[in-house]
């Protein structure tokens, strides 16, 4: 069946490298502090969904018409995010995810509107482009977008990926992506052909708990999964707010969700393990955070697909 009909596109992962490195057999690019999306793009209208199939359009009506600015059906693989004092905003482009309220959406929209950046195309004019090799799908990509305040594609620079990293720590951007020139794109696969080298290390968190301290502060207590047991993994106080898990939705529950609890989270109040969060932190060889971020909540992955970095 024609997946443009179908939807459902699971987009191709991105693995895990800390150092960046220069090469002429990659291509790299900014890593955006976003949503990933793929975009279904016709004659007939917009349809934006995240990696979870979920419709975005609601939340982002300003996005409907880029569908304009397209020369011909296709899918596009890419980013959803919004500006905000000129960096991307992982909080305020999630926030929107959230709103169902049409006047609030309004306001926000007009605020810090949302744009889409493309990487790659998937779907073009009826035909699959996922066997070509990056750079011809590149080359399909710029023939097909018309870019404008809503819609773009992303630049890459070619072999200098050290110089790029070091441009993108500069500007406090999270990171890079490189990319091999000859890479097929696989869906919903993880390959060593698409690597992110990123200035801080985030990690996928499952929120089992909250701590509640002095000055109004509040640590969330975190968990991943190891071989289908939930088991701690610490806690993160900066950039935490209550009203973040209240905008989402909470259930308590009785006793803490794993086997073996440290001491430290006696006053914990424990709470269903379904949301997940990004923590960023420094880099480190331990298991435990150093520095840790809470960087917000991801309704795009689910909580068992948090698991430990062996």
């Amino acid at each position: 069946m024609d997946i443009f009909e179908t939807k459902g596109v699971k987009p191709m992962l991105i693995s895990e490298q800390q150092k960046a490195f220069n090469s002429s057999d990659w291509i790299y690019e900014i890593k955006l502090d976003g949503i990933r999306c793929i975009a279904y793009l016709d004659e007939n209208g917009t349809d934006l969904r995240n990696k979870r199939d979920k419709k975005m359009l609601p939340c982002v009506p300003e996005l409907k018409d880029i569908n304009r600015q397209i020369k011909k059906k296709c899918i596009l693989d890419g980013e959803l995010f919004v500006l905000r004092n000129g960096m991307t905003d992982f909080y305020e482009i999630q926030r929107r995810a959230l709103m169902t309220d049409p006047f609030k959406i309004q306001l926000a929209s007009k605020k810090y509107p949302a744009s889409f950046v493309a990487y790659d195309i998937i779907y073009d004019s009826g035909k699959m482009t996922t066997d070509l090799p990056l750079m011809e799908r590149k080359k399909i990509l710029q023939d097909t977008v018309v870019e404008n305040n809503f819609i773009s594609i992303t630049r890459y620079v070619e072999e200098n990926g050290i110089a790029l990293f070091e441009a993108a720590k500069a500007q406090n951007l999270e990171g890079i992506v490189a990319k091999k020139i000859d890479s097929k794109y696989y869906f919903d696969k993880r390959t060593k052909n698409w690597v992110k080298c990123k200035v801080m290390a985030t990690d996928d968190c499952v929120i089992c708990g909250y701590i509640r301290k002095a000055n109004n502060m509040t640590s969330l207590v975190l968990g991943q999964y190891d071989a289908g047991r939930l088991i701690y993994k610490g806690h993160v106080t900066l950039g935490v707010s209550l009203r973040v898990l209240n905008d989402y939705g909470y259930n308590v529950i009785q006793s803490a969700p794993f086997e073996n609890v440290p001491s430290g989270n006696e006053n914990a109040v424990w709470i269903e393990p379904k949301l997940v969060c990004i923590v960023e932190s420094m880099p480190t060889e331990k298991e435990s955070f150093r520095q840790p971020v809470f960087k917000g909540i991801r309704d795009d992955k689910l909580p068992h697909e948090c698991v430990v970095t062996k």
